[in-house]
């Protein structure tokens, strides 16, 4: 924690940090009604402006008059931000009306201390001058050719958002390049390259493209295109190193031999396999699905358990606790709950509910509270993201938090992910009707009713 340095006010000591803090917080004055800074406090501690705290430093930026923290040379970090941003993107040599905008997004962030920290890092200072240059276009063509970074990414998602570049399919764009590198690693093989190049283009890339769509998720898709492309990497140079052939040269007892031994993910490549006998590449090789495992379950007293660290520790962020409920309460897949969105809570005259199927479900009176505290205090809106509409926004603008990000979140806090929903869809099913319970959660009913089965729950209703 940082320690508390107190500066010597003429009234007295006060405390720097929270000096600072209420440089940036705006109120109306109680005793005056002045709306601005609040940066004194009277006898009862109430947090009052300038003039009625009898504070006569100049507060006023020199250059835009709005009452601010001077950052530089009398200028507040807005006006230092928007000059800094002008010098290096060159927004008038030549025109060009796509720059004045990206400046005006970043001057006019929640944080605009955070944007001037990030243009100062290399790589970000780097990418602005170039684009100030005109030696980078804005363009996901000029962006794409770049070499992947944080900083290139932040700023493509910053343009899309506000309009400045087209939107495109992020999920599908990634796996785009991620299978370019890819295939640019195995050039130097051309007997593994040749029928990866092939089943990557024509099977998953060709599918995942038919897929695509305004608001279709193709999280799990492009993760499991990855992974099979990638185990069936692994096979072809198993395959040549132990039996020095490639694909034309496997044989069904290859396949029994690779996958009798190894890891349960070299099942994934009964798709290649599969593709292979339906395109007449090869003939009789079949991989078998794999069977069924055990499902992961935990028990009540750790469910409820889980939810009581979600309510009560204040020590782990609400993005955390409330994603954690969501899970815990409605069973909810964390590819669900990243993509819900702000109206997904609705609120009614006597409660809050959130919308996950055709029904709204109750959010109970013990957790509305940290909802509400949530909802009004989402993290990552204040550097070009602050009109998110993502119930768990990205540090990405227009983004929502991933997947993966949020997995390793629950598992922080001790939830087994599978465990935990399955016990709790076995809760439900044995409270509710199945379809009811389908239908509140978004569920398909073939799955709910499979859950109630296996937890000998009559299916009736």
């Amino acid at each position: 924690m940082a320690a508390k340095i107190r500066v010597k006010w003429p009234d007295g000591p006060i405390c720097g940090i929270c000096f600072t803090t209420a440089l940036r917080t705006r109120s109306e004055c109680p005793l005056c009604g002045h709306d601005g800074l609040l940066p004194g406090k009277d006898e009862a501690g109430t947090n009052i402006c300038f003039d009625c705290a009898g504070i006569a430093t100049n507060m006023t930026c020199d250059n835009c008059g709005a009452e601010a923290e001077r950052f530089r040379g009398g200028h507040c970090i807005r006006c230092v931000l928007r000059t800094d941003l002008s010098n290096v993107l060159n927004p008038n040599s030549p025109p060009d009306l796509r720059l004045k905008r990206l400046i005006n997004i970043l001057a006019e962030a929640d944080r605009p201390e955070s944007v001037y920290s990030w243009k100062r890092r290399t790589l970000a200072a780097e990418l602005l001058d170039r684009i100030g240059t005109r030696d980078i276009a804005l363009s996901h063509d000029a962006f794409d050719a770049l070499p992947a970074s944080k900083a290139v990414e932040y700023l493509r998602e910053l343009l899309v958002h506000h309009g400045i570049l087209t939107e495109r399919d992020r999920q599908l764009a990634t796996f785009e390049r991620w299978l370019e590198h890819r295939l640019d690693s195995l050039a130097a093989i051309p007997h593994i390259h040749s029928p990866i190049e092939q089943f990557a283009r024509w099977h998953h890339l060709s599918r995942l493209r038919k897929m695509s769509a305004p608001g279709k998720n193709l999280d799990a898709a492009v993760r499991s295109a990855k992974q099979e492309i990638t185990e069936t990497g692994k096979f072809l140079v198993w395959l040549h190193d132990e039996h020095q052939g490639d694909i034309r040269d496997c044989r069904q007892a290859h396949l029994d031999e690779y996958l009798s031994p190894g890891p349960s993910t070299r099942h994934t490549i009964r798709t290649f396999i599969v593709w292979l006998v339906k395109t007449g590449k090869a003939s009789k090789l079949t991989v078998p699905y794999r069977d069924r495992e055990h499902k992961p379950l935990v028990t009540q007293a750790k469910r409820i358990g889980l939810i009581g660290t979600c309510i009560n520790a204040t020590d782990i962020a609400k993005s955390s606790r409330v994603a954690g409920l969501i899970l815990l309460l409605y069973a909810q897949p964390i590819g669900k709950i990243v993509r819900l969105e702000v109206t997904n809570l609705v609120t009614r005259p006597d409660d809050l509910y959130l919308r996950l199927g055709d029904k709204h479900v109750l959010i109970p009176s013990q957790i509305s509270a940290l909802f509400w505290d949530y909802l009004n205090d989402r993290p990552n809106k204040q550097t070009g993201n602050k009109n998110s509409q993502w119930l768990f926004p990205s540090t990405l603008a227009g983004q929502h938090i991933q997947a993966n990000t949020l997995m390793i979140k629950r598992r922080a806090i001790g939830i087994d992910l599978g465990g935990a929903r399955n016990a709790t869809l076995k809760d439900l099913v044995a409270e509710l009707p199945p379809t009811l319970v389908a239908r509140a959660l978004g569920y398909r009913q073939r799955i709910i009713h499979q859950h109630a089965a296996d937890a000998a729950v009559p299916t009736a209703g």
